[in-house]
C-alpha cells in the first residue's frame, strides 16, 4: 500500500492553522509542516489549565522556528461545563478551545487547523478527539502513522529541545471527576508542581484528591529520592494542601 509522505501530505495542504501547546507533538508538527513546504502559524490558547511554562517553551519554539506566536487568552472556568468537571469535560474544553483558534485562523485567512495528535493516541480514551472530528481538525502525525516513539526520536534528530520532555495533561486531570474546578485550586496544583521541579523531580503529577489533600506520583526510579527529599516535600506541599501521600503504583517513564 503508497504510505503518503510529510512532502505529499503538506503539499496537498499548502497552509494550515496549528493548535501549538509547546510540547513535543505539536512542536515537531510544525517543524514538519515548515520543512515541508507548508505555510504554517501557531496559534496557543492561554487558559487557567496551562503552567506558565508551557507558554514559554511555546514562545522560545516559535521563535526557534522562526514562526510567529498568536497568544488567544480564555477563561474556560466561565464554562459551567467545564468548571463542573465531568467525564466529558475534556471534549467541551476542546470545543472551546479549538473554536477559538478556527475563528482567528479564518479572520487570518487560513482555513485549515491542524492539531499533534499522533499515532500512539488511543481515540478511545480521549473524549477531546471527538470535538476535534466533529469540527474537522485534521491531525497530520496520526494521519502518517507517526508514533511518539517517532516524533521523539526525530526532534531530537532535529535539535528540537522539546524532544526530551515528558508527556503533559493540562492541569484539570489533576482534579478528580465531579469535584469542581476553581482557580484556586488549579493555582495550588500548579504551585505544588513547581515546587517539585525545583527540587529535582521529573515527569510526575501532584493529584488533588476530593478531600484537598496532594497525592504524588512518580516514575520508579525516581521513590528513592522521594523518601530521601520526604521533608522538603512534606513541607513545601503541606503549605498547599491539607495532607501529602505517595502512590506507590509509579507512573510510566514517558522520556525513556
Amino acid at each position: 500500500d503508497y504510505q503518503m509522505t510529510p512532502g505529499d501530505y503538506f503539499e496537498r495542504i499548502g497552509s494550515a492553522a496549528l493548535a501549538f501547546s509547546g510540547g513535543m507533538d505539536s512542536a515537531y508538527l510544525l517543524y514538519l509542516a515548515l520543512t515541508n513546504g507548508c505555510d504554517a502559524a501557531a496559534y496557543y490558547v492561554k487558559t487557567q489549565f496551562q503552567p506558565e511554562f508551557e507558554q514559554r517553551d511555546a514562545e522560545a519554539m516559535a521563535e526557534k522556528l522562526g514562526v510567529r506566536l498568536s497568544v488567544i487568552d480564555m477563561d474556560v472556568l466561565d464554562s459551567c461545563e467545564v468548571a463542573e468537571n465531568t467525564p466529558s469535560r475534556c471534549y467541551f474544553c476542546k470545543k472551546r478551545i479549538m473554536g477559538a483558534i478556527l475563528a482567528q485562523a479564518r479572520t487570518d485567512g487560513y482555513e485549515v487547523v491542524m492539531d499533534g495528535t499522533n499515532a500512539s493516541d488511543d481515540a478511545e480514551d480521549r473524549p477531546g478527539m471527538k470535538a476535534l472530528e466533529e469540527m474537522k481538525i485534521i491531525s497530520p502525525l496520526r494521519e502518517l502513522g507517526l508514533t511518539k516513539r517517532h516524533i521523539r526520536e526525530q526532534s531530537k534528530a532535529a535539535g528540537l529541545f522539546t524532544w526530551s520532555k515528558p508527556a503533559y495533561a493540562c492541569l484539570a486531570t489533576r482534579i478528580p471527576f465531579g469535584t469542581e474546578i476553581t482557580a484556586e485550586r488549579l493555582r495550588k496544583i500548579e504551585q505544588g508542581e513547581e515546587a517539585l521541579f525545583k527540587m529535582g523531580f521529573s515527569d510526575f503529577r501532584v493529584r488533588m484528591t476530593a478531600e484537598g489533600s496532594a497525592r504524588i506520583e512518580v516514575t520508579g526510579k525516581q521513590m528513592e529520592q522521594v523518601f530521601r527529599k520526604r521533608s522538603a516535600v512534606v513541607h513545601e506541599l503541606g503549605k498547599l494542601f491539607c495532607g501529602v501521600s505517595l502512590s506507590l503504583v509509579p507512573r510510566e517513564d514517558t522520556v525513556n
